[in-house]
Formats: structure tokens, C-alpha cells, sequence
């Protein structure tokens, strides 16, 4: 018989059918017994009267993996208003370990590095399994609104010849004798596929070997990256970023049903100087510290009504070698940054786009340019003028959902401590 799903049961009242899941829990009364199964859309009650059955059931441990073949009786009492009843159950897969902590509670007690230690458990809590479902949407929602606005998916190395962004902290690797790197980002491949699509996407990982023990970093995360060409500057950047933005925001609500900020149409935009000014930080700050991204949050808020918030003209110097200075300002960048609820979530900019800029642009950072020179070729050959943007995909979830620490909103979270699971 084949096997339906939790959420078809009130589609085959009085039919026999077979369910199959991990056992959620176990009420053992007096006179009959209760099985909840869970699979990958809900839970099932499953009512044991039959002694044999209640035998069997006795012996069974929660998380075991069980098929179950009953009729199917309507309950308004029950999940989905139908049970299963005069069941049949055959074992897939026996536990015989003590759980670490119990799924069925409506919180999961354990700390937080208990459930790292066991994330293949701590995953099927729905607590942690919505994280990644909204991450899913999310990033259904990128790949949707990026394609109706001609973008083409593209998939780029992560093991590269040299850093993407000097200063940064990388991981070097030994590959076949040679020194190279995990790609802190996909900038110069993104960028050099501007010439061949003008307009391109990518859903990938990336490494950040920096020494940073906080709730919003991780050594590895999923970037959603997007590149386009022929802009006139940053704003054309940001008009496709907001639309963007507008479409995954709408696809999380829809497919998950949790609740989501509104987008306005043009998110409020403040330039760097102001923004020192909003957030009472002192003149000449070359960077926003997390208190300053928090007041501008709320200033946002209150001001805008805006969950959101661009932040522009960063200085150059915070920016790195590729970013395409203010023509007015050379000193500050056509560059930004999208603040969320008062979080840096996404980085962005206006990039140089002619061979001899990139040139200045390493000396002045004493850079040399043969690490460079596949990525440089690309300009010598012709780009247009050209910007995109990076989101933090995991970030992006945590503050979606308010979650304190982002490694709640990955499944195998890779920080400065932890490499495994």
C-alpha cells in the first residue's frame, strides 16, 4: 500500500492507509494507547487498543522509525481532525539509545552547544526545522525575483589562486602542492560573468577565516550574491536589490506562513555622514559599530516606518580595492549597505569597471597585480559599468525570526570552534 503524508488523512476517511514517521511520542493509558508519528509535513494519532499491538508498542522508544497501516476515523480532537485506528505497526528502525532531550516539549531545554553536538536531532524540533524552511523560501525567493528580472544562475569556484579581499582573513589550503584559498566570496567570478550574461545570480558558501566569537558570525555561510551590468551607479544596484528583496519577503510569507516586515517601494536611504549623525556616533568613525546599526534601526522605525534601511557612501577605505569611489567624494564609496531591524544584512556597491582603475587601485593598496591577473584580464578585454550585492542568507533568517545566534538559523553551523558535526 502506498504511503501518504500526515496532511492527506482527512482525504481518505474510513479508508485503510499507511502512514510512516518517527515516533513523536507515546501515551501508554490503561485501556488504550496513543502513538503521535511524525513525518515531514505533521503529525499523526495513531489510537492502540489491541493487545498485541499495545505489546509491541510498549517496547518501542521515541524517535523510532515506524510504518503504520490503519483505518482512517474522523476526531476533531485530533491533529488534522482524523486518527488511525485498528492499526497494524512495523519497525523501520529501533532506537535503543537514550535521547539527549525530548522533541515532542514545545521548546527544546537543551543549551544551545548541546544541540550543535546533536544537530541531527535537534534539527527535527520544528523550532529549528522553520529556520531552515524559511531559509529555503528565502532563497526560492531570490532565485524567483532575479530571474524575472533577467539575471542568469551561475556557479563559480571555491578554491582560488588568491584572496578576494585584501585585508581579509582566509583559509589557505595546500592544493597539489601550490598555495590557494577558500573563496571568501564569488565577486571576481561574478563579476567577470557581467561580461558574458551582463546580469547574473549565485547561491553558494563562502569562508571567512576571521577570529570572531559572536552571535552574528560564522566561518562558513551561504552567500546570495547577484551582479548586474550597465548601471549608471549604486542606485540602480539598489532599486534591484529592493525588488528583490520585495519577492523573498513575499515568499517566505506564503510558503511558510510566518510572519514578515512590509517592503516598502523605496526603503529609505541615508548617506554615511548622516547615518554617524542619527546613531550619536563621533565624527570621523570610518565604520558603524553594532550600537550605532541598532539606533539607526529604530531610527528607521520611527522615522520611516521601515524595518529597512540603506546606508551609503561608506568610506573607502572600509571598502575594498573593486568598489567604485564617488565621483563627487573620491575619499567615499559608491557603496552601501542594507541595514535589518539594525543589523548589517547585505553589501553592495558600485564596482570599478576599467582596467587601469583596478591597476591604481591595487598599488594604492600595496597589492601586486600578478595574483590578480586572470581576474584583471577580464578588463582589459571590455566591461560595462557594473554593481551588485552579497546577502548573508543565515543572518538574513535570524533577524527574520529573531533569533539571537545565527547558528540557530544554519544546520551544521562552522565557527571558530566547531568543525563537525
Amino acid at each position: 500500500m502506498q504511503r501518504i503524508l500526515s496532511t492527506q488523512l482527512a482525504q481518505h476517511i474510513g479508508e485503510t492507509v499507511t502512514v510512516a514517521g518517527w515516533i513523536h511520542r507515546r501515551r501508554l493509558l490503561k485501556s488504550v494507547a496513543f502513538l503521535i508519528v511524525r513525518d515531514a509535513e505533521g503529525l499523526s494519532q495513531v489510537v492502540v487498543e489491541e493487545p498485541a499491538t499495545r505489546t509491541q508498542l510498549d517496547e518501542l522508544t521515541e524517535e523510532s522509525v515506524v510504518e503504520v497501516t490503519a483505518t482512517v476515523t474522523r476526531n476533531e480532537q485530533a491533529p488534522g481532525g482524523v486518527e488511525l485506528t485498528g492499526p497494524s505497526i512495523r519497525v523501520l528502525s529501533a532506537v535503543d539509545v537514550p535521547l539527549p532531550f525530548e522533541l515532542h516539549r514545545p521548546a527544546l531545554s537543551a543549551s544551545l552547544p548541546t544541540q550543535l553536538d546533536h544537530a541531527a536531532l535537534a534539527l527535527r524540533h520544528p523550532s529549528r526545522r522553520a529556520a531552515l524552511q524559511v531559509a529555503a523560501a528565502a532563497t526560492a525567493g531570490f532565485r524567483t525575483a532575479l530571474s524575472e528580472q533577467r539575471f542568469v544562475e551561475i556557479q563559480t569556484p571555491k578554491i582560488v589562486g588568491s584572496s578576494t579581499e585584501s585585508g581579509a582573513s582566509v583559509f589557505g589550503i595546500d592544493y597539489f602542492g601550490r598555495p590557494a584559498y577558500l573563496a571568501q566570496s564569488p565577486q571576481f567570478y561574478k563579476q567577470l560573468m557581467v561580461g558574458v550574461f551582463e546580469r547574473v545570480f549565485e547561491v553558494g558558501p563562502v569562508f571567512r577565516a576571521e577570529p570572531s566569537d559572536t552571535a552574528r558570525h560564522l566561518a562558513q555561510y551561504t552567500s546570495l550574491d547577484a551582479e548586474m551590468g550597465f548601471v549608471t551607479d549604486h542606485r540602480d544596484v539598489m532599486a534591484a536589490l529592493t525588488r528583490t528583496l520585495s519577492v523573498m519577503i513575499a515568499t517566505v510569507a506564503a510558503r511558510t506562513g510566518v510572519a514578515t516586515p512590509k517592503v516598502l517601494p523605496e526603503i529609505p536611504a541615508v548617506s554615511f555622514a548622516e547615518a554617524l549623525r542619527i546613531a550619536g556616533a563621533a565624527d570621523g568613525e570610518e565604520d558603524l559599530a553594532p550600537a550605532h546599526e541598532r539606533a539607526l534601526g529604530e531610527w528607521a522605525l520611527r522615522e520611516h516606518d521601515s524595518e529597512f534601511l540603506y546606508v551609503t557612501g561608506y568610506p573607502m577605505r572600509k571598502r575594498p580595492f573593486y568598489t567604485h569611489p564617488d565621483p563627487a567624494s573620491p575619499a567615499y564609496s559608491n557603496g552601501f549597505d542594507l541595514l535589518f531591524r539594525g543589523l548589517e544584512i547585505v553589501t553592495g556597491g558600485q564596482r570599478l569597471h576599467r582596467y587601469e582603475d583596478y591597476v591604481a587601485a591595487l598599488a594604492a593598496a600595496g597589492e601586486p597585480l600578478e595574483p590578480y591577473r586572470g581576474y584583471l584580464d577580464g578588463f582589459r578585454y571590455g566591461m560595462p559599468p557594473h554593481g551588485g550585492w552579497a546577502i548573508g542568507l543565515e543572518r538574513f533568517v535570524a533577524r527574520l525570526l529573531g533569533i539571537a545566534n545565527v547558528r540557530e538559523a544554519t544546520a551544521f553551523p562552522r565557527d571558530l570552534h566547531r568543525i563537525t558535526p
